[in-house]
């Protein structure tokens, strides 16, 4: 913008030039003619240089009435920016429209046909790295403590017939046992993990004796206080039962599990005694302050795992990522009526998200010039749109001069009758 401020201000230095240099001869007619385009041009030159920093700023400083326009008015000048943005550029009908224009279906088959197999593998790294690095342990609390609040007046017995289903159907119930396991028993390692679980299994002890009678309860008081109820042998029972568990594939309690996953199913759709148990237990799960500890614990067990695992070459879980990352890949690729979906689906969100949100443009909009400022809307004006009103200065200067020459040569010419 500095070029063209000079390129005009150029221009008016030379109209006055040329006017210095005529005036000696005004009193012929070409002199007084070039004086008069002269002239002309300085007074054109002129009043455009103060009708462009009128729009900025005061001219000269002056305390002249309508100047400075838009420091004066940017809170204005926002809001009426924002609502001819929202209301008459961005309208709905636009928005909705160039939705509409997106082939997604294409664009689907376009990046499934392009994508390799080492792609997938390189996002999948880079997502389950993101995991294990970026995701904080913390978190599995607050994660409890969101699916607590979900699950409080949700009936979750039909929802675990339909998972357990789903993990028979496609082998996960075995690969859950499993894993289960192994990730129980390593944290049983830790001494943080082992207090957990017996502070568990004290709250569990003391619900159960409050449910029981004067007299066992009176007993179990006894057996705690002589020390024959010992939390630490349990715990270790547990845990020695845990690696068991993990070290053999063939032992009796997979079996066993593999057969009461197979029957659970069924039971947890039609029997009402074991409904109301599975509600009884969620309720009991959900008040208890130990969950969020064990939660934690289980997900730094699952971090350390699988930061371990994406150590190793291959890495099962980066390979597990991939594979059905892959799946889908290809699903994509073959099947045109999925992408039709998935276009209308896209299509249709995309227009809820404009039909709710399509009255906050105008509003965002306007918040987005008030933080401007009045400085910085002036600043953003003049980077976009200085170099045309250094133009205009220009323009004014030639065309006041034509016009000046113009009138001159009427008046002339109106002399000769």
């Amino acid at each position: 913008m500095r070029t063209k401020r000079r390129l005009a201000l150029t221009v008016l230095l030379g109209a006055a030039a040329l006017a210095a240099a005529s005036a000696p001869f005004r009193a012929t007619w070409w002199g007084g003619w070039i004086l008069a385009v002269a002239e002309a041009g300085i007074v054109g030159g002129l009043a455009d240089w103060f009708a462009v920093t009128a729009l900025f700023r005061r001219p000269l400083g002056l305390p002249i009435p309508h100047t400075g326009l838009i420091p004066s008015n940017w809170e204005l000048l926002a809001a009426r920016v924002g609502a001819m943005v929202g209301g008459r550029v961005l309208t709905r009908e636009y928005l909705v429209a160039e939705v509409a224009r997106i082939d997604v279906a294409t664009l689907l088959a376009r990046g499934a046909a392009r994508v390799t197999r080492a792609d997938l593998e390189t996002a999948s790294r880079a997502a389950l790295r993101w995991a294990v690095h970026e995701v904080p342990v913390a978190g599995a609390g607050e994660l409890v403590a969101r699916v607590q609040r979900l699950i409080a007046e949700q009936p979750v017995a039909p929802l675990l017939a339909s998972a357990l289903d789903l993990a028979r159907e496609h082998g996960w119930d075995a690969r859950l046992v499993d894993g289960l396991a192994r990730g129980l028993v390593d944290a049983l390692d830790r001494s943080e993990f082992r207090a957990a679980v017996a502070d568990l299994v004290d709250e569990l002890f003391e619900r159960y004796r409050e449910r029981l009678g004067v007299y066992p309860r009176i007993a179990l008081g006894f057996a705690d206080l002589l020390g024959l109820i010992d939390r630490e042998r349990l715990v270790a029972a547990l845990h020695a039962g845990l690696r068991e568990v993990a070290r053999d594939p063939a032992h009796p309690l997979r079996r066993q599990i593999a057969e009461t996953i197979g029957e659970l199913g069924a039971r947890l759709r039609g029997d009402a005694a074991l409904i109301a148990r599975v509600e009884a237990v969620k309720r009991e799960l959900l008040g208890s302050e130990a969950l969020a500890r064990l939660a934690e614990e289980a997900a730094r067990a699952v971090r350390a795992a699988l930061a371990a695992d994406l150590e190793r070459v291959p890495s099962e879980s980066i390979t597990w990522l991939a594979d059905r990352l892959e799946r889908a890949r290809q699903a994509l690729a073959a099947d045109g009526a999925l992408r039709a979906e998935l276009d209308a689906w896209s299509k249709a969100r995309s227009t809820e998200l404009i039909d709710r949100y399509h009255p906050r443009i105008a509003g965002f909009i306007e918040q987005g010039v008030h933080a401007l400022g009045p400085e910085g809307a002036v600043r953003l004006i003049e980077e976009h749109a200085g170099d045309d009103l250094q133009f205009i200065r220009v323009n004014g200067t030639l065309v006041g001069g034509l016009a000046g020459g113009a009138l001159y040569g009427l008046h002339l010419l109106v002399g000769l009758f």
